[in-house]
């Protein structure tokens, strides 16, 4: 049986919660958000992780506050530790802490996976707000970018782009796209 410990995230565990965070999100539409460096979390945001008995990452939850509202930046969990509750222990201890800082809601923005909707879903998050994330890529369609992007510029030719739209536009982006997500805003109080 393997021991957890829930602790505040320090700068010894940047490796491994970078390679927490890449396990967790390849099969996820988040496969390639890969950072090199953990993004900082300006205070007082609570940046927490659970480790297992050897100390390495195996849950991650960084959250920024601003004013009354506290939004989560990343949420993982190893794929060898999930369905053990361990998002749950996080987010308990997310909304004390942002509670805590002032905060009244939390948020959490994420794209259309099943398994993640129906987490934020059974936590007591309520959806809300939607809007596109659609990624044009020379490699999937060389025409995509160039829908995309109307004027390149000089001696510039797009290979990627990354696009928000609004979901009035879904049916149209889709038949133009090969990577169309909905990105949805889910929201409690804190």
């Amino acid at each position: 049986m393997t021991t957890y410990t829930l602790r505040t995230y320090t700068a010894d565990d940047e490796n491994s919660w970078l390679r927490c965070r890449v396990l967790s999100f390849l099969s996820t539409p988040y496969f390639d958000a890969v950072e090199r460096t953990k993004p900082a979390i300006a205070a007082p945001g609570p940046e927490l992780v659970v480790v297992d008995g050897d100390d390495h990452v195996v849950g991650i939850m960084d959250t920024g506050i601003e004013g009354g509202l506290a939004t989560i930046d990343t949420v993982a969990i190893h794929p060898d530790h999930q369905r053990r509750g361990l998002g749950t222990r996080l987010l308990q201890e997310t909304r004390a802490r942002v509670r805590a800082a002032g905060a009244d809601v939390l948020d959490a923005w994420t794209r259309d996976h099943e398994p993640t909707l129906a987490w934020y879903r059974s936590v007591g998050f309520a959806e809300s707000d939607h809007y596109l994330h659609v990624y044009a890529d020379l490699y999937t369609d060389p025409a995509e970018p160039q829908r995309a992007v109307v004027t390149a510029g000089a001696d510039l030719r797009p290979v990627r782009a990354f696009l928000h739209a609004p979901l009035a536009q879904e049916e149209r982006l889709r038949g133009e796209f090969a990577r169309v997500h909905v990105c949805r805003r889910f929201s409690m109080t804190a």
